[in-house]
């Protein structure tokens, strides 16, 4: 029996109100909540071992780093990497693309070709974009159909002896479509090309391992899976770690600095320059471990189970339309009413409590494909429940009868 009720205790912010009314929180395709697990790990580091980390003898340091690599460590075993090093520690999914992006510019040449999916968000489209400026290199598009999900027919024909990279995001954050990934990556490789997967958002519904999907590289945001902002981690595998060169320069991804020549740290600190988001990382652990004491089995159950009654409650209105698949896809339901633009629609949601998101997600082209300005998303979490559809029903139905 999945306890929502007792699970909705551990977060905090979902007993406030909104313009009045009890908050519905359906944003969460943005940001999920944090439960008060991971607030009372942000509270005693900051209480009790604040420091910097790997570099001081006292006890504070010690006990940070101590806390900060044993977060590594869950990070690790929770995506099945090979080992803790192939875990580095960024400011979140954003800054991990742009890690290995960087690290193409010495490698790509005129003329290679690169891969990218019509479903990304621009995260994992401008840092390519911007590659490929730098190296001559030609960015190519696997299209998508008007449900919503990939061509792979027209992934075989844009993959050539010339594919030197491809990526995709593991969830589509705009439409919810789970892609698949699985051949994805297997297609990729078969050409010699390197993979990177966006996890952003399939990490708080989806637990991957890595070394079954035999993934180059992974990508996801802490603050997306119950954690804070501002914090996040790529999976690299060591050999490709080891290829590419450090991101940034500065203090801990170094071995040796002189003024005629630096040498680099072993990993993971070749990648992590500075002192980090030591708090974050740590609470990054405390987020992993709280969903993993959920289950992500009963998580998926449970998401699955709302995803299936918001979008039959949804459809029962006349004029609305959900962009999408509705068959395998994660619990984002994004829709339009007839004639009426999103923005309008989530500003009187916002009246009644209801947070959702509108606009065209950080995902352009999707919307361009459908010929709309953007949509309504209804991003729905464990925490969410059938009541709080309910109300998203009605708040949609009155702002259907103020705006028609």
């Amino acid at each position: 029996m999945f306890d929502v009720e007792s699970i909705r205790k551990d977060f905090p912010i979902l007993s406030r109100k909104v313009n009045g009314k009890p908050l519905v929180y359906f944003d969460n395709a943005a940001t999920s909540q944090t439960p008060k697990q991971v607030i009372d790990t942000i509270v005693e580091y900051y209480s009790k071992y604040n420091a910097n980390i790997h570099r001081g003898v006292h006890t504070l340091s010690q006990e940070a780093t101590d806390k900060y690599e044993q977060s590594r460590k869950k990070i690790q075993a929770h995506f099945n990497a090979k080992f803790s090093h192939e875990i580095i520690f960024t400011s979140g999914t954003t800054h991990g693309i742009n890690l290995v992006a960087n690290g193409f510019s010495s490698i790509l040449k005129k003329g290679d070709e690169i891969i990218v999916s019509a479903l990304e968000h621009h995260s994992n489209i401008v840092p390519w974009q911007m590659l490929c400026e730098r190296t001559g290199a030609i960015l190519k598009v696997i299209p998508m159909d008007l449900e919503g999900e990939l061509i792979l027919s027209e992934y075989d024909k844009l993959l050539s002896p010339n594919t030197k990279l491809v990526f995709v995001n593991h969830v589509s954050n705009a439409l919810g479509t789970i892609n698949p990934i699985e051949t994805i990556i297997e297609k990729a490789h078969a050409v010699g090309a390197a993979i990177l997967i966006d996890g952003a958002q399939s990490s708080p519904h989806i637990k991957a391992d890595v070394q079954a999907l035999d993934v180059d590289f992974y990508v996801a945001s802490a603050h997306k899976m119950c954690g804070p902002t501002g914090v996040g981690m790529l999976y690299g595998k060591e050999s490709w770690l080891k290829k590419l060169p450090p991101y940034q320069g500065g203090g801990e991804m170094i071995a040796e600095v002189t003024f005629e020549k630096t040498t680099y740290a072993e990993l993971p600190h070749k990648f992590e320059a500075g002192t980090p988001n030591i708090c974050g990382g740590i609470a990054f652990g405390a987020a992993i471990d709280y969903m993993n004491t959920i289950g992500f089995e009963a998580i998926a159950a449970y998401e699955h189970e709302l995803l299936e009654y918001a979008t039959a409650k949804l459809l029962e209105i006349e004029g609305l339309k959900i962009y999408g698949p509705l068959k395998d896809k994660a619990s984002v339901v994004s829709f339009n009413l007839e004639g009426i633009h999103p923005y309008d629609v989530g500003s009187i949601l916002d009246k009644l409590g209801i947070a959702v998101r509108t606009g065209h997600h950080c995902a352009q082209p999707i919307m361009d494909f459908y010929k709309i300005p953007g949509t309504v998303r209804a991003s729905l979490a464990f925490y969410n429940t059938k009541s709080e559809i309910d109300a998203l029903v009605e708040g949609v139905k009155k702002a259907k009868m103020m705006l028609s």
